[in-house]
C-alpha cells in the first residue's frame, strides 16, 4: 500500500487485499498461526486508522494460538489487549461485523480471568458486516 492513500482508502485498498480475505479465511479455520501471519503482515504495512483494527484481530488469533499451546496467561493478556483495541473500533471495521467477536472475545477473556474452562464457548469468527443482517440502531 502507498504511504500517500487518505484514511479512507486504507480501508478499500484492504477489502480489495486478498491477503486479508486469507488472513479471514485462516481466523474463521482456526488456523490461529497462519492468520497471526497474514494480519500481521498487513498491520506493518498499515499506519492509519485500520491499523489497531488488524492488530485487534491479530492479538485475539494469537491468544487462541496460546491456548492451543496450554499458555492461559499468554491467552489472558493478549485477549485482553485485542479486546481493549477492538472496543475503540467501529462495529463495521474493514467491512467485519465486529460487535460478535468483541462480544466472544469478552466472554473467553472472562472464563480465563476466572480460570474456567473454554470447552463451552465457540471460539470466535469473522463474518462480513452486510452478511450479519442489521444495521446498527443509533
Amino acid at each position: 500500500m502507498s504511504g500517500g492513500a487518505a484514511p479512507a482508502d486504507e480501508e478499500t485498498l484492504l477489502q480489495a487485499d486478498p491477503r486479508l480475505q486469507q488472513a479471514v479465511a485462516d481466523f474463521n479455520a482456526a488456523d490461529w498461526y497462519a492468520c497471526h501471519d497474514g494480519f500481521e503482515a498487513l498491520w506493518h504495512e498499515t499506519q492509519g486508522p485500520m491499523r489497531p483494527v488488524l492488530q485487534g484481530l491479530l492479538q485475539i488469533a494469537v491468544a487462541e494460538l496460546h491456548l492451543e499451546r496450554d499458555n492461559r496467561r499468554g491467552a489472558t493478556v493478549l485477549m485482553g489487549e485485542g479486546l481493549g483495541r477492538l472496543r475503540r473500533c467501529d462495529d463495521e471495521a474493514l467491512g467485519l461485523a465486529l460487535a460478535p467477536v468483541r462480544q466472544l472475545a469478552a466472554e473467553r477473556l472472562n472464563a480465563l480471568q476466572q480460570q474456567a474452562d473454554l470447552g463451552s464457548l465457540p471460539l470466535p469468527r469473522l463474518e462480513l458486516a452486510r452478511a450479519a443482517g442489521t444495521s446498527p440502531v443509533h
